[in-house]
């Protein structure tokens, strides 16, 4: 199977109670390209400047990401700067420069148009519908938003809703989205707008999944030690697409191991700043937290 996602490569600078990385690798497409990768096919489609270095393009394509579609143009890199304080479920944006990446249209190669499964990362909702135009009929549409997108583009992002799949927000997004303070009810209202499967991410609290009328929860996987939750989001979203993807099927049980893969693939990756930690997992690792996170959550008399 292979996943087309559309979204943003930048470089980040984030602050912690952990540390401090400067102009480190980041960006949504590629949070979510990395996890995704684990798999299925990835192919990925941004926008990156001039400054780009070479070394992180050869990160990506030596995790197999397929970069046909990342296109390097005149001008800087899109950056991002934030912070976290205690509450590392928040972080505080200190500066954002779109540079490149405000005049992105993206372009989807002729090659990648037949793709099995389109997740749409956290662009504009017309940027998004503009993808699913230039795109055959996928198996399955995902995709992301943030709340920027709910308040001041809320008819172009319901359009898009109205041909997604699959929906990814959290919970602050989803109450605001529905106007529902209720995190149930807001779910079965987006439900009504398009998609039919709503994964609600809260952050160290785990992810609730809806799918029809059916509701499965998972625990965030517990670590003693987190050093950047930058880009966790994206990671659990590309660990949940690339698991269901590859199983082929959108069953209650492929949907709940997506959402528990998700949660693993994220947890691995707060574990160090930008995509270092995800840079040395193997597929072992992955399922011996599986197994571990299949013991912590059990119910049975052991």
């Amino acid at each position: 199977m292979s996943i087309l996602v559309v979204g943003s490569v930048a470089l980040d600078t984030v602050r912690t109670p952990s540390g401090y990385a400067e102009e480190t690798l980041g960006g949504s497409a590629t949070y979510f390209s990395v996890a995704a990768r684990f798999f299925a096919d990835v192919l990925l489609v941004a926008v990156v400047g001039e400054d780009f270095p070479a070394e992180h393009v050869q990160f990506l394509e030596s995790r197999g990401v397929d970069l046909k579609g990342l296109k390097r143009v005149g001008g800087k890199t899109f950056r991002w700067e934030g912070e976290y304080l205690l509450d590392l479920n928040e972080a505080k944006t200190i500066r954002t420069d779109l540079n490149v990446f405000e005049h992105f249209r993206p372009v989807i190669p002729e090659e990648y148009r037949d793709a099995d499964v389109v997740f749409l990362a956290n662009i504009d909702p017309e940027l998004q519908l503009d993808v699913l135009r230039q795109v055959s009929r996928p198996d399955l549409v995902a995709c992301d938003t943030m709340n920027y997108w709910i308040r001041h583009k809320p008819r172009q992002l319901r359009k898009t809703l109205e041909q997604v799949d699959m929906f990814f927000l959290n919970e602050a997004e989803a109450r605001e989205l529905s106007g529902e303070g209720n995190v149930v009810r807001a779910a079965r209202y987006i439900q009504t707008l398009g998609p039919s499967i709503v994964v609600i991410k809260k952050g160290e609290n785990g992810a609730l999944l809806f799918h029809g009328e059916k509701m499965f929860w998972a625990p965030a996987y517990p670590l003693e030690v987190i050093h950047d939750p930058t880009g966790a989001g994206d990671t659990f979203a590309g660990g949940f697409v690339g698991y269901v993807s590859r199983e082929g099927d959108m069953s209650p049980r492929s949907l709940r191991k997506g959402l528990v893969y998700g949660s693993i693939l994220a947890s691995f990756n707060v574990e160090d700043f930008s995509l270092r930690r995800m840079a040395t997992v193997t597929a072992d690792d992955i399922e011996r937290r599986f197994e571990e996170f299949r013991h912590l959550t059990s119910f049975e008399v052991l």
